[in-house]
């Protein structure tokens, strides 16, 4: 887990977010319940000096956490200089501040940053499962393509993939146990090792993987079988989510422990929602395709020779 560790430090937020609607609400009938709550603060900007020479016209982008129904975000203070402006945008579902900073002289240095505070809930699965049903995929809309459809190490179009699709679960009546069938599967066949970001079908031809490699592969047959599903992001750690609707027709979100302690349709976690999905094509490069939305800094070249030098933000802060 270092690996995602030191990457999740560096980037942050969301993902290609679906409708959310029924997710999670206090008081459904159906889809799972919010359970204890855990409050926290993070800090999170960027620090950009200019080496060599003046910079100019640098935009940065800072992925910020953002809500969802068991996330509450409150922003709390922001620190950025006179001559530097900020703004927010929501790209495919991340929440991005972005930095602009018009001009540096040498040697100078600028650090803008903004603090939140995150309510995250942990989750309880629902306590009747049988009337949950497979979603008509003629019916869902847009928001959900990226959740059916193949994502960066979640080759759900593999062969293997495919085939394992058909096979697990086939023999279960309802769409909550073919489900389960996928996570049981999963979990006995690849045994936790972590090591290089390998994706879904290395960690399957493996029998190894850390939690990227679980998740990812959960997920990958789970989309091959007509299930949308989707990598949540947090602190050091990712697990998956999957998508059911309930008797009335309602959609829900159901999350589940890909690696770690058994835990199906809820989850015991408190750590701050960074994003949710796998699959972005960052503002700064649309034809490009990141497993999560990244930090980045761009700029003008400067006349001067300038480089600038950027150190991104990401603090864990008291309560």
């Amino acid at each position: 887990m270092k690996r995602l560790s030191r990457v999740l430090l560096a980037v942050a937020s969301l993902a290609c977010a679906a409708p959310a609607s029924a997710q999670f609400k206090d008081g459904e009938p159906s889809g799972s319940k919010l359970g204890n709550i855990r409050v926290q603060r993070w800090r999170a900007g960027l620090t950009v000096e200019a080496v060599g020479g003046p910079c100019k016209g640098m935009v940065g982008y800072v992925p910020l956490p953002a809500e969802w129904p068991e996330q509450d975000v409150e922003t709390t203070e922001e620190d950025v200089p006179a001559d530097v402006k900020i703004a927010y945008e929501v790209v495919e579902g991340v929440k991005l501040m972005i930095v602009k900073i018009p001009q540096l002289p040498a040697n100078e240095k600028v650090r803008v940053t903004v603090t939140v505070k995150v309510r995250r809930h942990a989750l309880l699965p629902p306590e009747e499962t049988d009337g949950y049903v497979l979603p008509d995929l003629k019916k869902l809309g847009r928001p959900f393509h990226p959740y059916l459809m193949p994502s960066p190490k979640i080759e759900s179009r593999d062969p293997r993939i495919r085939a394992l699709a058909k096979e697990i679960g086939a023999d279960k009546e309802n769409a909550w146990d073919r489900v389960e069938a996928i996570y049981d599967w999963v979990r006995a066949k690849v045994k936790y090792k972590t090591g290089d970001l390998k994706g879904a079908v290395a960690a399957l031809k493996d029998g190894t993987g850390d939690c990227e490699e679980l998740t990812s592969l959960f997920i990958a047959i789970c989309r091959a079988a007509g299930i949308p599903a989707r990598t949540v992001w947090v602190p050091g750690h990712c697990y998956p989510e999957f998508y059911l609707e309930d008797k009335e027709g309602k959609g829900h979100w159901f999350p589940c422990q890909a690696a770690g302690t058994r835990a199906f349709g809820g989850i015991p976690e408190n750590r701050p929602i960074l994003q949710k999905g796998d699959c972005f094509h960052p503002p700064w490069n649309r034809r490009i395709q990141q497993r999560y939305m990244a930090e980045y800094l761009s700029g003008t070249p400067s006349p001067g020779g300038g480089q600038p030098k950027v150190t991104f933000i990401r603090d864990q802060l008291g309560m």
